[in-house]
């Protein structure tokens, strides 16, 4: 059965691939970003695959605006049934070079941004009692590493918020579900127009994986909407080792992540063009410049999958239960 689903970030990276991959079980597609070229884009892509798009250009850092686009979605589209907050921003910098606007601005639109659809997806599924909000989150929102302290305290502020609904939710003994799925390294633009200070490119720390492993991610999330996704060996493995060695993980990070997160491609990051504050009206699709490296499936991952399969219906109906439990 075909899904009304509402995906911001939609317009590269995860979300270019993520919008594929509905798109091609007959979704509609409410697609938000900022950039109405990159939007237009996967519109024709999401086409293609056989789903039904709507353009929705909008800044999910202004609320209202998220609050619009989301009243567009229904009337156009139908009754949302899937809310998947994947947009994200990152100024890739030593904390004392980033600015305190640079830091709002990432907060404004991986923390708010993800609160704004929140809010938007709650208006509309509380009535009805039902819905699946999906949070795209990180393993960087259990581990913080150097660099990207504007981009890990965004993931941790949306992890608290998350389980923060999360037993709200539960204490209403509501039927919409809340699931967030920790990614691991991905191969994605967002390394070409990130804002850093680095004098050579950037690029994920490796093992990293190309971006449709974290699209098949979202779309098994939404059917098997557990607490938490964790996605990738390594991803398993940083929030293991951040829960038992926090030290030993801060002296490894120290001595490997700052040279680990860039390649020997000179850069001039003044005259770098980014996507902080506006976006690149540029189509650059759901890749980025590392397909040679990037792996395309993961053992781990397909383990986690199959092993929902097999404790996917005792566990929901025992959620079941205890929402109907807790509400009383």
């Amino acid at each position: 059965m075909s899904r009304t689903v509402v995906l911001t970030g939609a317009s590269a990276g995860v979300g270019r691939a993520t919008a594929r991959m509905l798109a091609a079980r007959g979704d509609r597609v409410a697609l938000i970003a900022r950039s109405t070229v990159q939007l237009e884009a996967t519109a024709q892509e999401v086409r293609a695959a056989g789903g039904t798009p709507l353009v929705l250009p909008c800044d999910v850092a202004d609320a209202g605006a998220v609050e619009a686009a989301a009243q567009r979605a229904e009337d156009e589209l139908g009754p949302i049934d899937v809310w998947v907050n994947g947009a994200m921003t990152a100024v890739l910098k030593r904390v004392h070079e980033t600015t305190p606007e640079e830091f709002a601005r990432v907060a404004q639109v991986n923390y708010l941004g993800a609160v704004h659809g929140t809010l938007a997806a709650l208006a509309r599924m509380r009535p009805r009692d039902r819905g699946t909000i999906v949070q795209v989150g990180s393993a960087l929102s259990y581990r913080a590493i150097p660099l990207q302290a504007t981009y890990c305290a965004s993931k941790f502020a949306m992890r608290g918020f998350t389980d923060a609904l999360r037993v709200e939710l539960l204490e209403e003994g509501s039927s919409i579900r809340v699931t967030m799925v920790q990614l691991p390294g991905l191969n994605t633009p967002q390394f070409t127009w990130v804002r850093t200070s680095l004098r050579r490119r950037p690029k994920p720390v490796a093992p990293f994986f190309q971006p449709e492993l974290a699209a098949d991610a979202i779309l098994h999330a939404i059917e098997h909407p557990n607490r938490e996704h964790w996605v990738g060996g390594n991803t398993a493995v940083i929030i293991a080792a951040d829960k038992l060695a926090p030290r030993a993980a801060d002296l490894y990070l120290a001595r490997t992540n700052v040279e680990g997160q860039q390649d020997d491609t000179a850069i001039d990051p003044d005259a770098r063009e980014d996507y902080v504050f506006s976006p690149v009206e540029e189509d650059r699709g759901a890749h980025g410049p590392y397909d040679d490296e990037a792996e395309t499936g993961s053992r781990q991952w397909r383990a986690a999958k199959a092993l929902d399969r097999v404790t996917g219906p005792p566990a929901r109906a025992l959620s079941a239960l205890a929402r109907r439990v807790v509400a009383r």
